[in-house]
């Protein structure tokens, strides 16, 4: 398979960070297992709370906050079950446009779900949390309430200091999905209201297969695997020494410039809006983080519109890489009121750690090849 040229899909995986492969190449040549009290053990036990130690200092973290999982989707599982039954939750409120890992997670604890809305532009509904909670002390239901501090795909940053001024002082709990904030946000864990936060390593340039979760000491016993006792008791399972030494070097090198990532995604809206002026920028309106823009040109199909593109070696999605490959309407945008047939046009252009002025230039000039195609077809308004 050829590799497309330019890639632009950084929120549904970030390349691979040089320093990251340095470092797991070199855990690799080790042996022995983490837990192993021998010579070799300890060397990979070294390995592993170097990884913790950079990991927590990108998260503003204490290094004994964070438990290393297998992803993103399994720390999320994690707080979501896990904390359900910790915290004796008998609700679990959370937004209409989380992630499917938070929305199929919270639906599998069996719990009722208390969905809080999206404004037009993306934004959680502030004023319907305050009543969800107020609802639930009247009831005496203990909620677990779960929102992402970053859309994944409008990049739309939610006001996660508004909300944990509403549910921190409170006795409901707070879980928090920071995968797209973890080095484009300063995050600040340890001195923050939310009981839990998820994490992930590919996200920043680790490789894939490794993710974490924050946890405060309160929340220390949220687990969904027991085994041998690993991670402070915390998740069990032999620790990946390479993938954490990769996470690791992956946090202490990530330098996300916010001015450059802004000015790509500028570009491209500013393009956008000169070759297709009827296009839609989704959560224009609202705060969002610099380096995606979701968009749509109605009549054109993302699917089609996406094929086209890779045609021409440019790497962009509809979306959410995690709904099995399947190209389509987004929940997040029905959530906004967005119409069917114009989010069946949306697609997300993102830029991270090693995007360039060429590489908006070469989706600017594919995307203009595209919709003179279209047009000049007849398959497209």
């Amino acid at each position: 398979m050829t590799r497309a040229a330019t890639y632009l899909d950084h929120n549904a995986s970030a390349p691979l960070r040089p320093e990251a492969r340095e470092a797991m190449l070199a855990a690799l040549e080790l042996t022995g297992n983490p837990s192993s009290v021998h010579a070799h053990g300890r060397a990979l036990r070294n390995l592993v709370e170097t990884g913790r130690q950079q990991v927590a200092t990108l998260a503003g973290a204490e290094p004994k906050q964070v438990v290393f999982t297998g992803s993103a989707t399994e720390a999320i599982t994690q707080a979501l079950i896990g904390g359900a039954t910790q915290f004796s939750a008998g609700a679990i409120a959370l937004s209409a446009g989380e992630h499917a890992a938070t929305l199929k997670a919270a639906a599998a604890t069996g719990l009722p779900l208390w969905t809080i809305a999206l404004d037009a532009e993306g934004r959680i509904d502030l004023d319907q949390l305050s009543s969800l909670l107020r609802q639930a002390d009247e009831q005496g239901v203990t909620l677990l309430v779960a929102v992402h501090w970053i859309n994944n795909e409008t990049g739309v940053v939610q006001p996660v200091e508004r909300i944990n001024a509403l549910v921190g002082p409170t006795r409901h709990t707070l879980f928090v999905d920071a995968v797209q904030a973890l080095a484009k946000l300063p995050l600040d864990f340890a001195a923050s209201a939310p009981d839990m936060m998820a994490i992930s390593g590919h996200k920043i340039g680790a490789p894939a297969g490794i993710g974490a979760l924050l946890v405060k000491s309160h929340a220390d016993t949220v687990r969904l695997i027991p085994g041998g006792g690993q991670e402070q008791g915390r998740r069990g399972g032999t620790e990946s020494a390479a993938l954490i030494a990769a996470f690791g070097a992956a946090a202490a090198t990530s330098r996300y410039d916010a001015e450059a990532m802004s000015a790509l995604t500028q570009s491209v809206e500013a393009g956008l809006g000169a070759i297709a002026p009827d296009a839609v920028i989704f959560g224009r309106g609202a705060t969002r983080i610099g380096n995606v823009t979701n968009f749509a040109v109605p009549g054109l199909n993302n699917a089609t519109a996406m094929m086209a593109l890779d045609l021409m070696g440019l790497s962009v999605s509809s979306g959410s890489a995690c709904s099995s490959g399947k190209v389509g309407a987004s929940h997040v945008l029905a959530a906004m009121g967005v119409p069917k047939a114009l989010a069946n046009c949306a697609l997300r252009v993102s830029f991270g750690w090693n995007s360039t002025r060429a590489d908006a230039e070469a989706f600017l000039a594919g995307f203009e090849t595209l919709l003179s195609r279209q047009r000049r077809d007849g398959k497209a308004a």
